[in-house]
């Protein structure tokens, strides 16, 4: 087997990766992993399984090895993107048409990501294996070491859980496309400036989330928050399939601007409803953008 056979799974591999870590950074550490040991064991490889289906078995084995040893923590009720500082964005892959099936696999819509959180590690690997990647029980149970009633025990169990908290429209977890209304109306979001100009742009209802602080709820606190006198520049990008803008901010008496922030915005009928803000250098440099700009 060489390089190249493997490397031309890593972007579905980095999704998958994704879709049980949650955010780009650890998915990264994951798709490393994973191909290091694919590397050491590929003569093993006798190839009664796709390569990729290969891959995704060693990487949610070691996902779940990693979970055994971390520290369990109750998880809060209410929308993870409200409170979690583990989510973070999904970079859409350049270079792939939109409004391509690859790319809907590839991306996965910021509702699912946070709904996940509220699943225990076996229960998030058994749900996305079985929900996304199309596995059936019998085919997880045997790349995870479980029996086929603890397989399906732990996907009704999962489903359960998400009922609530995901879109019941599978086809709602992926967002292959972005429209030119939805381009406008972030470019338009990029240059307001008042708080007038931001009104303008929002829902009556719409929220913003930016973990660990509170949500803003509600036009008016919206646009006076987003109003601030700050001096910020931006460059757009796509995230999980929504438009999105990393956000670089410049400190007073500094001459560069400082990676800070990325926007990802929801539309709907050209208003934003909602803007998931996931603070952290490391969130921008996830779309491949410096750590400063001048």
């Amino acid at each position: 087997m060489k390089d190249e056979s493997l490397e031309e799974h890593r972007p579905r591999l980095r999704a998958h990766c994704y879709r049980l870590t949650g955010n780009v950074a650890d998915a990264d550490d994951l798709v490393q992993e994973t191909f290091l040991r694919a590397w050491r064991s590929r003569d093993r490889f006798e190839g009664r399984s796709a390569v990729q289906t290969w891959l995704y078995r060693i990487a949610t084995n070691i996902y779940l090895d990693q979970r055994k040893s971390a520290v369990r923590r109750s998880v809060p009720s209410g929308d993870p993107l409200e409170w979690s500082t583990e989510l973070g964005p999904y970079p859409q892959q350049p270079g792939v048409d939109p409004a391509s099936g690859a790319l809907a696999r590839e991306t996965v819509e910021l509702a699912l990501i946070a709904a996940l959180m509220h699943l225990p590690p076996r229960q998030r690997a058994v749900f996305v294996l079985s929900e996304v990647s199309g596995w059936t029980p019998t085919e997880i149970g045997e790349s995870l070491g479980l029996a086929r009633t603890a397989v399906n025990s732990l996907l009704q169990r999962g489903r359960q859980t998400l009922r609530n908290r995901a879109p019941e429209d599978r086809y709602r977890w992926t967002r292959p496309e972005l429209t030119a209304a939805d381009e406008d109306v972030l470019r338009r979001y990029a240059a307001a400036i008042e708080p007038a100009d931001f009104r303008a742009l929002l829902a009556d209802d719409v929220r913003i989330t930016m973990p660990p602080d509170p949500p803003v709820i509600g036009i008016d606190a919206a646009a006076e928050f987003l109003g601030r006198p700050l001096d910020w520049r931006t460059v757009p990008v796509a995230a999980n399939g929504r438009p999105a803008l990393a956000c670089y901010l410049r400190h007073p008496g500094s001459t560069l601007y400082e990676a800070t922030v990325v926007d990802v915005l929801r539309i709907e009928n050209g208003l934003i409803v909602e803007s998931n803000a996931f603070v952290g250098a490391r969130h921008v440099l996830a779309f491949g953008l410096p750590t400063t700009l001048r």
